[in-house]
């Protein structure tokens, strides 16, 4: 309708401009309109055998009879009415899911039968008229407080892992009011139930009550068996739903119209969140939950032109008095698996594979995990032996207790944590010469971290020989220019620190010079 009004537009332009007597070549050019088509307007007004100005004064519908005489035809009329018969089969055909059929198989088919049939253009046109007319929509009026939609968006963020510079995929769950359009937009780790329900609690959290009712399509985190009149929910969403004393509802299977709100609030979460978000990276999934928290409350916000208010504003005064209050606690999803403690005293949670470490005393031990999105149990015969944080968004990671280790392993791990600090403060505790004697160890070498390794032999020596003895020892290798472990060994061993007692083999002090660093320089 809105092409033939345009056109009748255009041709009463063209006839005012006749009237003016200005040349096809200016018409052109006033109008847009290509020669050819003008000069046939042109020749159809003049075989009208009336005047521009009579033509002028017509009304659109003999003015469009004129212009566009019909082209019915008996022989038209009969492939029209043959082809009608066929439109209700072609468009089934077309919409099967799984079919691939194109119209131009259906064409192809269609010609095979009828041979002096339309051609492909005209098929196409009266089989997608039919398809428009079919294609109708009911408006629907939304109570406030009634029904929440959710679904998950069709494109997803990600997270880059630091290391690796991987790709972590992360889903995006969508949930919208209709009434008042105010909606929640959460990145998961994954769109498992233990994800999706915690941020379920999160959604209601942020309404800061709950709908009547909640929406979902045919997922099957959610739904067990697909029905149009009684659809089955997992045991899990049951719970859920009982929890929070809500209602699971369900759309048709491939009926995105029956939740039409969330469907539009997706693309609104892509112009609005997506956009915002496409030059910048995030290396974990909190932060990316923060940055999307952020453009979400701007996007709730915003001005809507239709109403003159935010979805916020509108939200408040329609549907928040109207939610039921939430519990007094979030519903807990958990998950339990088991595990057997391995070699390395951990455990692996095998959905992430991640591993967390156990007491070493229960290696070989069948134990029982529990866990939620945030926090991983460890269990042995009802016994609480292990608790960690839940590693998310990353695979294969270790996360180890030093409680857990063994000795052996922990004095290790604590020794590849050394720094300067910690090996002067442990040889000032011995005495000065000691500690003297490790400042020089720690300025010896071209890397600090390379003398390492020597301190360390140095400060164990007081378990064999004893606090005295050490430092003795420590006062007669100041003696010798280049102190190292392997002169204050052979002082201990050889029992040279027993000649004299340790005060007289106190360093002399050495004239000062740009070469000597003093352990004002560790402070």
């Amino acid at each position: 309708m809105a092409n033939k009004a345009l056109t009748m537009l255009q041709i009463r332009r063209i006839l005012k401009l006749m009237m003016e007597e200005c040349s096809q070549r200016e018409i052109h050019r006033s109008t847009g309109i290509h020669r050819l088509t003008l000069k046939n307007y042109l020749h159809r007004f003049k075989s009208s055998g009336k005047t521009f100005s009579e033509l002028f004064a017509l009304s659109d519908h003999d003015l469009s009879v004129l212009v566009h005489p019909p082209r019915s035809t008996k022989d038209t009329d009969e492939r029209y009415a043959d082809l009608s018969t066929q439109l209700k089969r072609l468009s089934e055909e077309l919409g099967k899911k799984h079919s691939h059929v194109t119209k131009q198989v259906l064409w192809e088919e269609y010609l095979q039968d009828r041979p002096a049939g339309y051609q492909y253009s005209q098929f196409c046109y009266y089989l997608d008229q039919y398809v428009q007319q079919q294609d109708t929509t009911m408006p629907q009026q939304h109570q406030p407080g009634y029904r929440l939609q959710i679904d998950f968006a069709g494109d997803t963020l990600c997270v880059i892992e630091p290391l690796t510079r991987a790709r972590v995929e992360c889903p995006v769950l969508v949930c919208t009011l209709p009434c008042s359009s105010f909606f929640y937009v959460e990145p998961l780790s994954s769109a498992r139930q233990e994800h999706l329900i915690p941020a379920l609690n999160r959604a209601l959290a942020y309404l800061g009550g709950v709908p009547k009712n909640i929406l979902s399509d045919n997922m099957r985190q959610v739904v067990t068996k697909a029905s149009r009149y009684e659809p089955l929910f997992t045991d899990v969403m049951e719970h859920w739903a009982l929890h929070y004393q809500t209602n699971m509802q369900a759309t048709r299977i491939v009926r995105p119209k029956d939740k039409p709100s969330v469907e539009g609030t997706v693309h609104i979460a892509y112009n609005q969140i997506y956009a915002r978000l496409r030059h910048k990276e995030f290396t974990s999934l909190n932060a990316l939950k923060c940055r999307v928290r952020e453009l979400l409350d701007n996007a709730n916000d915003r001005l809507m032109t239709d109403y003159g208010k935010s979805r916020r504003q509108r939200f408040m005064e329609l549907e928040q008095e109207l939610l039921l209050p939430l519990p007094a606690t979030d519903f807990v999803y958990k998950r339990e698996t088991t595990a057997t403690v391995k070699k390395n005293y951990h455990v692996m949670l095998g959905e992430d594979r991640c591993q967390y470490s156990v007491p070493h005393e229960y290696i070989g031990k069948l134990v029982k995990l529990i866990y939620d999105e945030a926090v991983v149990e460890v269990f042995l015969d009802f016994q609480r032996i292990a608790l960690h944080q839940r590693i998310v968004g990353r695979r294969g990671i270790y996360r180890t207790i030093e409680e857990h280790m063994p000795e052996a392993h922990r004095r290790y791990h604590q020794q590849q944590g050394w720094t300067e600090d910690d090996f002067t403060s442990k040889a000032a505790a011995v005495g000065p010469c000691t500690e003297e004697a490790v400042l020089r160890i720690l300025t010896s070498k071209a890397f600090v971290q390379q003398s390492f390794d020597a301190c360390l032999g140095i400060l164990r020596l007081q378990k064999k020989y004893g606090t005295t003895r050490l430092e003795a020892a420590c006062g007669v290798a100041l003696q010798v220019p280049s102190v190292s472990y392997r002169l204050v060994h052979n002082i201990l061993e050889n029992n040279r620190d027993k000649a004299a007692s340790a005060a007289e083999y106190h360093a002399p002090m050495l004239p000062f010079h740009d070469n000597i660093r003093g352990k004002e320089v560790y402070n």
